[in-house]
């Protein structure tokens, strides 16, 4: 369409020209909104079991969406993750789980070793300034054991390009010098990164709610789990001696190790224990704040009937519960679980009744003052996002009820302690 006073391209020219820079650039007043009469937002630390906001426990309910920055490097897409963080808020959630690692991929974050791609790594500042403006915290996981995203099959084949790895073996990733160098270096650049929009370094923005070193380590190079352990502790130090503000998990799924008695009495099968992992052991690392643990007993128990699928979740989480308050003295995540739509006779109203079995026991928990400090369903999307879904993948508010029942947790949760939140108003919500 052209006007016939010739001003028709200009207008729209500098229109398009305003949507692309508030896409771009308009989170620039994030770092003002997030205080509250002059106060500015406070870390999550840890006493004890408990999570502790300002002096207050607070119990978590969240959820994971991986795909945030990868989302947010094309601006167009942008939107999409604006709307998952402002309907997460909507919802009372106050934690979200993404990667902050996207090793030699499409869009990578990282493109070789030390070499990184300043627009992807601007697609996690506006992720890390979009959760700010919208109150939520991020639980932001540094690398894949699985080859999704690169992960540390990636990490190996580097190595072994160079010229300098050990062994062309996955497992390499924790035993390599090289590699252990490599993954130094990655975590170094990301906690001292400054986010160009809010100008506040990641190691010191409260908007992160701690640090995951690596989505489900498995080591099977060594069942004992002596390698996997001597990188655990390697490199949660290595965090804390860059980063004391936030807090450290492992990313753990959350199976007893050999030598533990519950490998027999609790773990899914014999196979769990032959993993390199061990709850009790790994989690037990001074420098890691909570534990981590993922449920998705439909995987494990294809062969049950949904029934005692069911009873398996109520007794792994109160295991693990158990273990949080008598033995490690740290609160206990359960950083994923869903329930798959790939199951047998599979209903929406199975998935909806795993979910309330799992929030129920969180809320038990934080009711007597227990180590169930909270949990992270897995996962979320908005509409049009097919290609990233899976078995698990959702739009909760497509669903009434599922909506509700996420809700009705975040609203119980914060009754039941009188948790501080900002956003959004929980006496609106609830």
């Amino acid at each position: 369409m052209v006007s016939g006073n010739g001003v028709c391209f200009p207008i729209l020219g500098f229109a398009s020209f305003l949507l692309f820079f508030y896409m771009s650039f308009g989170s620039l007043r994030f770092s003002f909104l997030f205080e509250e009469n002059g106060k500015p937002l406070s870390f999550v630390e840890r006493n004890g079991t408990q999570f502790v906001l300002d002096g207050k426990a607070l119990y978590v309910n969240g959820w994971n969406s991986y795909w945030l920055m990868g989302q947010s490097v094309e601006v167009y897409n942008r939107p999409k993750v604006r709307e998952m963080l402002q309907n997460g808020a909507k919802m009372g959630f106050t934690v979200c789980r993404t990667w902050a690692f996207n090793d030699g991929d499409y869009n990578a974050l990282q493109i070789s070793p030390g070499h990184f791609d300043e627009q992807t790594f601007k697609a996690l500042d506006y992720v890390i300034a979009e959760a700010r403006q919208n109150g939520i915290r991020l639980l932001l996981s540094l690398v894949n054991n699985l080859q999704a995203y690169g992960g540390k099959t990636q990490y190996v084949k580097w190595a072994w390009e160079e010229g300098v790895g050990l062994s062309s073996s996955n497992d390499s990733f924790f035993f390599d010098p090289s590699i252990r160098s490599y993954f130094k270096n990655y975590v170094k650049t990301v906690l001292t990164r400054k986010n160009t929009i809010t100008k506040i370094e990641y190691r010191n923005d409260p908007t992160i709610f701690g640090w995951e070193l690596i989505n489900e380590p498995r080591c099977m190079y060594d069942p004992s789990g002596d390698t996997l352990q001597e990188w655990l502790e390697e490199m949660s130090s290595f965090v804390k001696s860059i980063d004391k503000n936030h807090l450290l998990t492992i990313g753990h799924e959350g199976f007893y190790g050999p030598n533990d008695l519950k490998d027999s009495t609790v773990n899914p099968k014999y196979w769990a224990s032959r993993l390199g992992i061990d709850f009790i052991r790994n989690s037990n690392i001074s420098n890691i704040d909570f534990t981590s643990v993922h449920i998705y007993a439909d995987h494990w128990f294809h062969d049950q009937s949904f029934e005692d699928q069911l009873k398996f979740v109520s007794k792994w989480m109160l295991s693990h519960i158990e273990d949080g308050d008598n033995v490690l003295n740290k609160p206990v995540v359960f950083s994923e679980y869903g329930y798959s739509e790939f199951n047998k006779n599979f209903s929406f109203s199975d998935r909806e009744k795993m979910y309330r079995r799992v929030t129920d026991i969180i809320y038990k928990s934080a009711k007597k003052n227990k180590s169930g400090a909270g949990a992270l369903v897995w996962q979320f999307l908005v509409g049009g996002m097919n290609e990233f879904s899976d078995e698990y993948g959702m739009v909760p508010w497509e669903s009434l009820s599922t909506h509700s029942l996420f809700i009705e947790q975040s609203c119980r949760l914060a009754k039941l302690k009188q948790l501080p939140q900002q956003y959004p108003s929980f006496k609106d919500l609830c």
